[in-house]
């Protein structure tokens, strides 16, 4: 079984309730995400000047951003009670009609993950979301009698990490999509200077930058960091923490300079030591770095890829030439990564139809684009 990970894996109970804590809890407190942010704001303003529900709203983007503590917000800004449940815990119709008919007026129904619902409660929640009403079938075959509930106005929070999983039916009833960025180091570093002043921790500014910038973008991981050098400062005797304080806590944790963990740098060195920087197939990938083949695609890939140090192309995964920089290999000649048309030269092994190549000017060879449509 793998160890967690700092920064992608799951959480203690402790450590749940301790982020909770620090969730903004109003949209001016809530850091980041200005656009989503200004829109939401002001599709809640009218809301409440209409008397009104606010519309169903949809937030997608990478695990992390905020898209439940905005769901709290959204809650908390129209004064209206809030439900919790999650995509996958909704495996049948009537477990989404248990939850529709307990709802009361103008309440907030968040649903976390909600591409991972069954298609008959999706179905159910086309009828719920459009006209408040869902229809409770009673008995089984030619007996079988639909008997039509009305639902009283409610507003739906949908959360999503895959937002192309979502039927089209399903995504067009929601009034309002907000898609999650990656926050920058400097919107991080706010993120931390408010979760350091509700744990009464004295952090200068450099002690801030340096976590910031091992954190991935993700207000999440950041917090986590951050209370992990508390942690660290507490044992060894530091009263406020500066950049020293800071890095010497977080190399401790295994979480370098660009915020790679262990599972991360494992990826990248089988890539280059035992592949000599790919291409390589996934399972063969997680096999080398003793890994489940998902633990590998979903936890250290994305952002591997995002940061450009690995590259997927149809033969596998390939060693991109930040990749043998950043852990202290030279860069060989012709390392994948020099030259952009490298990922179309690298042919095919991990699902593609083989014979995927450029010519010397470059160009992909028709042939194979036929046999890949």
């Amino acid at each position: 079984m793998a160890e967690p990970s700092l920064v992608g894996g799951g959480e203690e109970p402790e450590e749940r309730a301790i982020e909770a804590a620090l969730r903004p809890k109003n949209l001016h407190d809530f850091v980041g995400q200005h656009r989503v942010r200004k829109q939401l704001s002001l599709v809640l303003e009218a809301s409440r000047m209409r008397g009104r529900s606010a519309d169903h709203v949809l937030l997608s983007g990478p695990p992390g951003l905020g898209k439940t503590t905005l769901s709290m917000i959204i809650a908390a800004e129209m004064n209206a009670p809030l439900r919790i449940s999650s995509g996958p815990a909704i495996q049948h119709a009537g477990d989404l009609a248990a939850i529709l008919s307990s709802l009361s007026e103008g309440e907030v129904l968040f649903l976390d993950e909600i591409h991972r619902m069954s298609r008959p409660a999706e179905e159910m929640l086309y009828m719920a979301m459009e006209d408040f009403r869902v229809d409770i079938v009673v008995g089984k075959g030619a007996g079988a009698t639909a008997i039509p509930l009305e639902l009283p106005p409610f507003t739906l929070v949908g959360a999503t990490t895959r937002a192309g999983l979502l039927p089209g039916p399903l995504r067009d009833r929601f009034g309002f999509t907000g898609h999650l960025e990656f926050y920058s180091v400097e919107e991080l570093e706010l993120v931390l200077r408010r979760s350091a002043g509700l744990l009464d921790l004295k952090v200068n500014s450099a002690g801030f930058s340096e976590i910031a910038g091992r954190s991935r973008g993700t207000p999440r991981i950041a917090n986590r960091l951050l209370r992990r050098v508390r942690d660290w400062a507490l044992v060894h005797g530091v009263e406020q923490i500066d950049a020293r304080a800071a890095s010497a806590a977080l190399d401790m944790y295994e979480v370098d300079k660009r915020g790679l963990d262990r599972l991360d740098r494992a990826v990248l060195e089988a890539l280059i030591t035992k592949f000599g920087g790919g291409p390589v197939g996934l399972s063969t990938l997680a096999i080398a770095v003793g890994e489940e083949t998902e633990t590998v695609e979903t936890v250290a890939e994305p952002y591997l890829v995002r940061e450009g140090l690995l590259g997927r192309t149809p033969r596998g995964r390939i060693a991109l030439a930040p990749a043998w920089t950043h852990l202290g290999f030279a860069v060989p000649p012709g390392a994948f990564g020099q030259d952009p048309l490298d990922l179309f030269r690298a042919g095919d092994a991990d699902g593609g139809p083989a014979g995927f190549a450029a010519d010397a000017e470059g160009e992909v060879d028709p042939e194979w684009i036929r046999n890949s449509q």
